[in-house]
């Protein structure tokens, strides 16, 4: 635990570094902000830091190496030591009065980073669901000097998926020198504390009009890093009452044939990925999403006379919706339709419905720039900063079509009634409002004039968060109806012709809700002490009722959404006993010792990415680990990730029987030509080969040279005759 310990206080040291040194650019998007940012400083930091290493690398411009790291850092220093200069006084000014808060963000992201590192401890295994794909991709971004980096899975080819998320762990990995089986769960632990303070920065600015924006942060952060639905609540429900049985990853698969759909479908959210801990695109890409919806309100909050974009904020929009889209594409379409609702409601609350408002294109610094022009520009340059990606992927959708089947309502309930209940609320706490009924009051009861100019001046300091977080409700509630409507069609069966979109969809529609819920339940907290002071004063009773039913079903429906974090961590992590450290391949050493041997053998001696033949294994078994503990691809890996990726069967289907050739056949011309046809330098015969083939090894002794043993796992050389 000593050593663990160290390990992240080091990683947090370096973050922490990182953050600091951007803060002076992290200020100018927040300026407006209590807090100024600071949340956002080091995910700002490793944003840029990776886009420009990613950059020249695609480019080939300087290769993905430690000083070529140091001199990105090394230039984006003196920017920020630039602008440091340039507001010196403003600076040191604001972060005086503003250091309380500053320290507060930063134990929470500390305690935050230490408590999931020590949760990981428990069950540290890169082993099970996705682990070996994403594994494989730091890995093999480690070993790549130029981008895009190979695919370990398929020889000769490159990644065709969306890698800037591995690139970010990998990107860290480098900097901080520490072994990548260490790096992957702290940075599982990292994205856990960029999503509990971010979502925390985000909700507090949106209410720092009201004294319990503390409260409404900490709220929406842990409703979006520990809340689940209301599953537990119908499990309880449904069970006599008890939880007995309860199994948590049903909360992820309700809407499926086995408890009375008719398909099969996914919709997770961000606590189980943090429980199963799979580096996937969706989660690596939560930091992002965070700070691209802080950006947009600081933005819409910011009251410019001269313009409502700036240059430097239309370059940050674009660049994190291409960061985004190569990360995890499916938040591209939706967080450009959230930016696009957001710039619709900025121009139309300055200029109405206009030609200015809507078509006007050009200039930002010209105020010629209307809400269409700005979209059209953040649309292409979002293109242009990612076009060294699209270049070289192809795509893997096939299109829309119309569902084949729907979701029992019932179901819907169970997933979303708590955040509905909320929304609800909201939207009748503004349609009062909106009548006027205080107004009403004030006629009947001229002692309230008073009370009603502040909340009036209350009403108006709210309004653009209010019309914020109600984009962000129309967004989460639309992302749910899709899937009723449509799907993406890919590989999957019928089935499961919809889990794909579903889950990507709903994901991003649970962290729309969670980050509202805080705020909502704020404002109309906020205003319940208003009702309370009519219902003593004018005895105004069903004013104070229609709160009381909201506070009971909210904290009663919070109790159920909160506990599902404790069945899950217990059950994943072995109720938290028996700590077994942050290494993610203890386990392989203990369980297969010769295999383990034989990958760390090939991790220190064998440079750059020469291509190790090993067992062809179907997806999401213990096949394939040698190229995803090492980066080194191999002929062919996980069969149906490759059929996803590749949009056919037809070459990882012959690729694996031409690995079967070469482990089995005795004609040693046939597999020496196979074995040159890859560029194969390496064969690795461990446990899982003598268990799916039966090795001619014999051939290999003439072939090759033994250059490693242990046990029954040996290594080949092959001395191919291009060398």
């Amino acid at each position: 635990m000593t050593s663990d310990f160290s390990n992240i206080f080091y990683w947090w040291f370096l973050l922490f570094g990182l953050g600091i040194i951007f803060l002076p650019l992290t200020k100018l998007f927040f300026k407006n902000f209590f807090d100024f940012g600071y949340a956002f400083s080091k995910i700002i930091a490793i944003l840029l830091v990776c886009y420009l290493v990613w950059l020249v690398g695609s480019l080939h411009l300087l290769p993905f190496t430690l000083p070529t790291l140091l001199f990105i850092i090394f230039c984006l220093v003196i920017l920020n030591f630039y602008l440091t200069r340039k507001f010196k006084k403003e600076f040191f000014n604001d972060f005086k009065k503003a250091w309380k808060i500053l320290i507060f963000e930063e134990l929470l992201f500390f305690f935050a980073l230490f408590f999931w590192s020590y949760v990981r401890g428990f069950q540290p295994d890169i082993e099970g669901l996705e682990k070996f794909m994403d594994f494989g991709f730091v890995n093999s971004i480690l070993r790549s000097r130029y981008f895009p980096p190979a695919d370990m899975w398929m020889a000769g080819k490159t990644i065709n998926y969306y890698y800037f998320g591995h690139l970010v762990a990998a990107v860290l990995t480098k900097l901080s020198n520490l072994s990548s089986t260490v790096t992957y769960n702290l940075m599982i632990a990292t994205i856990f504390a960029f999503t509990f303070t971010g979502a925390f920065s985000l909700v507090a600015n949106l209410i720092s009009h009201w004294k319990l924006k503390i409260f409404g942060g900490l709220l929406s952060a842990l409703l979006l890093t520990l809340g689940g639905n209301l599953h537990a609540f119908w499990w309880f429900l449904t069970h006599n009452l008890s939880f007995t049985g309860y199994w948590y990853p049903d909360a992820t698969r309700f809407i499926v044939e086995k408890f009375g759909a008719l398909d099969n479908t996914i919709h997770e959210f961000p606590i189980y990925s943090f429980v199963v801990s799979d580096l996937h695109g969706h989660v690596s890409n939560i930091p992002f999403v965070l700070l691209f919806l802080t950006l947009l309100f600081a933005w819409l909050s910011s009251h410019q006379d001269k313009t409502l974009i700036t240059n430097y904020q239309l370059l940050i929009t674009s660049l994190l919706l291409a960061v985004m889209y190569m990360t995890n594409s499916w938040d591209f379409p939706i967080y450009f339709l959230v930016f696009a609702m957001v710039a619709a409601y900025s121009y139309y609350s300055k200029y109405r419905f206009s030609q200015k408002s809507i078509f006007s294109i050009g200039l930002p610094a010209r105020r010629s720039l209307g809400a269409g022009g700005l979209v059209v520009l953040v649309f292409i340059g979002s293109i242009l900063f990612s076009l060294p990606f699209h270049l070289h992927f192809s795509q893997i959708a096939q299109g829309l079509d119309f569902v084949h089947s729907r979701s029992p309502f019932w179901q819907l309930l169970v997933l979303w009634g708590y955040q509905w209940v909320i929304m609800v609320s909201f939207l009748i706490f503004l349609a009062v409002k909106r009548l006027r009924i205080a107004d009403y009051l004030a006629k009947t009861n001229p002692a309230l004039k008073d009370q009603l100019s502040g909340e009036a001046r209350s009403r108006s300091a709210g309004l653009i968060p209010d019309i914020y977080i109600l984009i962000l409700l129309a967004v989460a509630t639309l992302l749910i109806v899709i899937p009723e409507i449509f799907y993406v069609k890919d590989i999957y069966i019928t089935s499961y012709h919809r889990a794909n979109t579903m889950f990507k969809l709903v994901y991003q529609s649970f962290m729309l809700y969670a980050l509202s819920a805080g705020y909502i339940i704020v404002r109309l907290i906020s205003n319940i002490s208003k009702a309370c002071h009519f219902v003593i004063k004018y005895q105004k009773s069903k004013i104070l009722n229609s709160y009381s039913v909201f506070l009971i079903f909210t904290f009663l429906f919070l109790i159920f959404v909160m506990v599902y974090p404790y069945f899950a961590v217990n059950s994943y992590y072995g109720n938290l006993k028996n700590y077994q450290g942050l290494d993610g391949l203890t386990y392989l050493g203990k369980n297969y010792p010769d295999d383990y041997a034989g990958i760390l053998w090939l991790n220190k001696n064998i440079k750059q990415q020469p291509v190790v033949l090993e067992a062809v294994g179907d997806s999401y078994t213990d096949f394939n680990r040698v190229s995803a503990f090492t980066g080194l691809p191999t002929i062919q890996g996980w069969l149906v990730h490759e059929w996803l990726w590749r949009g056919s069967f037809d070459e990882p289907g012959r690729r694996a029987a031409e690995t079967d050739t070469i482990y089995q056949s005795p004609d040693q011309n046939l597999t020496v030509s196979l074995l040159e046809k890859y560029k194969v330098e390496y064969i690795f015969i461990g446990s899982k080969e003598r268990e799916k083939y039966q090795v001619f090894e014999e051939k290999f002794k003439t072939l090759g040279k033994l250059v490693f043993q242990q046990g029954s796992t040996k290594i080949y050389s092959f001395e191919r005759e291009d060398n």
